[in-house]
Formats: C-alpha cells, sequence, structure tokens
C-alpha cells in the first residue's frame, strides 16, 4: 500500500514538492532549542552590534560546515565516533554553562564562561554542527537526494538566524528560558550519546519533540520583573 502510495505521489509529480516541505518542517521544528542556545551564545556579548555580527558569521561558518556534513553524511553515519564526539560536546556545553555561576548579584544565574568575540563565533558553528549530526541523520532517512537535503538545511540555516535574533531579545524577557534551552542541549546530547552506546534505549522522535515543547512551556512561563527607567 506504501509502494503504491509512493509510486502515485512520483507518477502526480507531487514527490520533490512533498519530501522538501517535510525536510522544511523537520528543520525548524529540530531548530528551535538549537536557536536558542546560539541565541544564549551570542547573548554573552553584551554590545547587540557584536551579537548580530558572532551570528552572521557564526552562522556562516555553520552553514559550511553543515553543507560539508550533508555531503560526506553516507560516509560520517558509519562512524560512531562523531555521534560521541558531538554529543561530549554538547553535554561540555551544558555543564560549561550550569557550573558557571556568579556568586555576587547574579547568584541565580547561569553563564557560558567565554565572552569574547571570536571565542563566540566557533562555539556558534560548532554547536550548530554537533545538533546537525542528528537532524542530518533524520533528513537523509526521509530523503537520499543530496540536493534536496542541501536545500532543507539552507533553509534551516536561513530560519536559525531570525529564530536566535528573536531568541536573544525573549531571553531579556524570560527568566526560565536561557535555562530551558540549555537543558534541551543536554537531551539532545544524550541522545546522540545513547544512539552511540545504548540505541534500544532511545527516546523516538515524536517523543523528543513532545518533551521539548514542554521544556520550552516551562522556559515561558515566568516573565522577568520590568526594570525602573
Amino acid at each position: 500500500m506504501l509502494e503504491e502510495s509512493v509510486d502515485y505521489l512520483v507518477d502526480a509529480g507531487l514527490q520533490v514538492p512533498l519530501i522538501l516541505l517535510i525536510l522544511i518542517v523537520l528543520e525548524v521544528v529540530l531548530s528551535a532549542d538549537n536557536a536558542i542556545a546560539l541565541a544564549a551564545i551570542a547573548q554573552n556579548l553584551k554590545d547587540p552590534k557584536l551579537q548580530r555580527k558572532a551570528l552572521n558569521i557564526g552562522l556562516i561558518g555553520a552553514y559550511v560546515l553543515r553543507i560539508s556534513l550533508i555531503l560526506t553524511a553516507t560516509w560520517v553515519v558509519q562512524f560512531w565516533q562523531f555521534e560521541l564526539l558531538g554529543a561530549m560536546y554538547l553535554l561540555w556545553l551544558v555543564y560549561n554553562y550550569f557550573a558557571d555561576n556568579e556568586t555576587e548579584e547574579t547568584s541565580t544565574q547561569h553563564h557560558l564562561s567565554f565572552t569574547s568575540l571570536w571565542q563566540i563565533i566557533p562555539t556558534i558553528a560548532i554547536t550548530d554542527l554537533a545538533f546537525s549530526l542528528d537532524s542530518v541523520t533524520t533528513a537523509i532517512a526521509v530523503s537520499e537526494e543530496t540536493w534536496l537535503i542541501i536545500t532543507g538545511g539552507s533553509i534551516g540555516i536561513i530560519t536559525l538566524r531570525f529564530l536566535a535574533g528573536l531568541f536573544i531579545r525573549l531571553l531579556e524577557e524570560y527568566t526560565h528560558l536561557e535555562d530551558a534551552g540549555f537543558i534541551t542541549v543536554g537531551f539532545v546530547g544524550l541522545r546522540l550519546l545513547l544512539k552511540v552506546l545504548a540505541l534500544e534505549a532511545l527516546v523516538p522522535e515524536w517523543a523528543t519533540i513532545v518533551l521539548i515543547f514542554f521544556i520550552f512551556v516551562w522556559g515561558f512561563s515566568e516573565r522577568k520583573p520590568l526594570k525602573d527607567k
């Protein structure tokens, strides 16, 4: 029955736009937690101009790395070491965020320990690459057409830039949003780790999306008090 449906789509000329639509939706859905993490990384630069510069340059680097990953995906997926490295990096990033607590006025706030523009830019690019290890695997399961995956990935990067810019503003408004973002980063890191060490314990994709949704609900649950002008 499934084969007949696919054949029908091919005959009707609908397969390519349908697969492209699925890839775009996947990129948008899977970009939310990535975008908030990149926004939180860029937010370490207090100057809005530097934040935009870091996102622009960092995501250009991320795009080059993501396209390279797509072009070598069939080779990369044969080596579990890549996913292990991605998992360890994301878990290290989460540890760096939650372990770096100020002891004075901001004792309840968390931060990444690096704040230089040229530390932030490669961090943005590498973080997107680590996230892409999971999303690209999902994409090649949907389609074997490289140009379709590249198109979906390109749209994903553009979406990521706008979402990250939006989240930088939202991080200033919501108390738990940054923590929620890094919790989802940790969850993605654990997911990659499980794919390497215990595939049978891997949470289904739909359950991952549901869990991330509820984490974001908590992230948007409390506004920061308005500052006196």
